[in-house]
């Protein structure tokens, strides 16, 4: 009797505690990354959608036991120079497994929290978007350097300068809810960032710093850029506006441009329809700023 309460005592213990203990699921998200690791010996599956399935039951299973589960994006190239750098066998199952660890506190991370695979895989992909945009637009603006004619740091001004005229769109577009895409031609790469505000206040996430970043970046290095926004009041039309960056500046789009923009394939360069409710609106002219002149200064 005493030993099978004790044993019963040790189970219930045991079960308790494994609740507390974190778990992490590394994910490969796209059939290319999967086609990738098939190439080792000890990776058991051969069809990415039953990976999938099982991937999913896993995460079902590890939320009925309780506990904290994070799922991370796993990239086979990152693993491959993962394992040359620290001198692992990227070909068991052991070595996966300390990848995965490693990325749960250095890669792009979503929480499980019972959402479905079709809602959390955008979510996963998303979120290394913006954190591989974050490291490369905060790594522009800390190696820019100073400005040969003022001596300014260039990184930290064009972010105060990003940051002033996120200020100055958001009052110019004034009352409603906000919806703002930040576009930035870099190297051979487009930057890209979303932010969303209610009013002229700028949102206290992180979408804010990082799309202040983002338009920093174009303003640093001088690239092609532009900003689009998006209104909505109640009762009345949602109102579209935009503008170019060019040279650090951001000038208003005509009515035009902005529907020319909005209405057609960025892909094929097709028009596209209107869409109804929505009123193509020319840039708001900004209200000027000391440093409107940032051309002649860096």
């Amino acid at each position: 009797m005493t030993r099978t309460g004790t044993s019963t005592s040790t189970a219930h213990l045991r079960r308790a505690l494994r609740r507390e203990v974190p778990s992490t699921v590394g994910l490969l998200a796209d059939e290319q990354d999967f086609a990738a690791m098939r190439q080792y010996r000890t990776f058991a599956f051969d069809d990415h959608a039953t990976y999938l399935r099982q991937i999913e039951a896993l995460l079902k299973t590890l939320s009925t036991r309780g506990g904290h589960t994070t799922v991370i994006l796993f990239d086979p190239e990152e693993y491959a120079v993962w394992c040359a750098e620290t001198g692992t066998d990227p070909d068991h199952p052991a070595s996966r497994s300390r990848f995965t660890a490693h990325l749960a506190t250095t890669g792009a991370r979503v929480t499980y929290t019972g959402q479905p695979l079709t809602t959390l895989l955008p979510e996963l992909v998303d979120t290394a978007v913006r954190q591989a945009t974050w490291e490369y637009a905060t790594t522009v603006l800390a190696t820019a350097g100073d400005c040969a004619t003022c001596g300014k740091d260039i990184g930290k001004a064009a972010y105060e300068r990003a940051g002033r005229l996120l200020l100055r769109l958001l009052e110019a577009a004034g009352p409603g809810t906000h919806h703002l895409v930040c576009s930035v031609q870099a190297a051979d790469d487009q930057l890209l960032a979303v932010l969303h505000a209610h009013g002229t206040t700028p949102p206290e996430d992180a979408t804010g710093p990082e799309f202040t970043a983002v338009l920093a970046t174009g303003i640093a290095l001088a690239a092609p850029g532009g900003i689009v926004l998006r209104t909505t009041t109640p009762g009345a039309p949602d109102r579209l506006h935009g503008w170019r960056l060019t040279d650090g500046t951001l000038t208003p789009l005509t009515e035009a441009e902005v529907f020319a923009a909005y209405c057609t394939d960025a892909r094929t360069g097709e028009p596209l329809s209107p869409e109804p409710g929505v009123e193509y609106r020319a840039g708001l002219p900004l209200a000027p700023d000391p440093d409107d002149d940032w051309t002649t200064h860096h």
